[in-house]
């Protein structure tokens, strides 16, 4: 198939083409994310890829269809960014890589953890600067702590694993929740487990019902200090929100891999200019707040799993064998 791979970086092509060596589909590289001025670029391509910040909305999925795109093909489990209805009717199928690395993904949300904790960043950077003073970076032990768990799919239940191995007590909710983990869970409400957590970790998907599922009211019932984790989804948090309850310090502690306007942000190089997202610029000023800009998937053994389920995505198309837990379809979005 002849593929236009849209928001490619380095990496991507590196382990694209490596996964790609025996199937022989032909992939052109755009550095451009795909949006509606960007759509034209995808004229006599069999498919498009696409990534987390392309914005696949209704204008431009009829654009990719009057072009003859057949398939869209995401490097990525979530699909938040793509109008599935209009690809429905439009006759184009949409694949996806439901799972790669959970584990990648759940040692990150420890990392900020524990950076946020034990003040890491900051300690490397006085050192690096020949101060060599521990004054205000106290920390606390994880053992004993309440962590809540909001979502124990396969990323969810190897966070909750992790964090148990530290001696923590878990609490979790989720709509189908994992037998697997009936031995080191208790699963709550979705407010209590709001209300018991000292450390809350977001590990589900982004629906319309789990919008701003972190917002004023939800932040009011929970513990003052609390700390936050968002590895999923931007949009789960209310920004606007969380920067109050920094403010009154209920959150104690915000971790975030992901924003709800990252996708004008994050994956470019933007220190020499003036960032005009003023929610952002104030969620930098708080010194305990610690964002990454959507890395927490970046391993080698994700990226190459990412790889290896996108060509096999395209071959199976091409093949029609395709895998049903690979396709999303319209009932996924209802």
């Amino acid at each position: 198939m002849k593929v236009a791979v849209f928001s490619t970086k380095p990496y991507d092509k590196e382990f694209l083409d490596k996964a790609n060596v025996e199937n022989k589909h032909e992939l052109v590289y755009f550095e451009s994310s795909l949006k509606q001025k960007t759509a034209r670029l995808a004229e006599n391509y069999d498919a498009v890829c696409v990534f987390v910040n392309d914005a696949l909305t209704r204008e431009v999925i009829e654009n990719l269809a009057n072009l003859k795109v057949k398939l869209i093909v995401l490097r990525c489990a979530g699909f938040n960014n793509v109008d599935i209805e209009s690809a429905c009717n439009n006759n184009i199928k949409v694949l996806r890589v439901p799972a790669y690395s959970p584990t990648a993904i759940a040692e990150h949300a420890v990392a900020l953890i524990l950076t946020l904790n034990r003040k890491t960043h900051k300690a490397y950077n006085r050192v690096r600067e020949g101060n060599f003073s521990i004054e205000r970076l106290i920390g606390f032990e994880l053992s004993g702590k309440t962590v809540g768990v909001v979502g124990t799919g396969r990323i969810g239940a190897a966070f909750a694993t992790i964090m148990k191995g530290f001696g923590c007590q878990i609490v979790a909710f989720d709509n189908y929740p994992n037998e697997a983990l009936k031995d080191i869970v208790s699963y709550h409400s979705l407010d209590e487990v709001f209300k018991m957590s000292d450390i809350l970790s977001l590990h589900c998907p982004l629906t319309p019902e789990t919008f701003h599922l972190i917002n004023k009211d939800s932040l009011s019932l929970m513990k003052h200090g609390v700390m936050l984790i968002n590895t999923s989804r931007g949009k789960l948090i209310d920004t606007e929100a969380a920067i109050e309850a920094l403010k009154e310090g209920r959150l104690g502690y915000l971790g975030i891999d992901v924003y709800e306007q990252e996708e004008k942000l994050f994956y470019k190089n933007l220190s020499e200019i003036i960032i005009l997202d003023d929610k952002i610029s104030r969620l930098m000023t708080f010194p305990n707040v610690l964002i990454t800009a959507h890395q927490a998937y970046f391993t080698d053994v994700a990226l190459a799993q990412i790889a290896q389920t996108t060509i096999q995505n395209l071959s199976d198309f091409e093949n029609n064998t395709i895998k049903p837990q690979n396709q999303v379809c319209i009932t996924m979005i209802k």
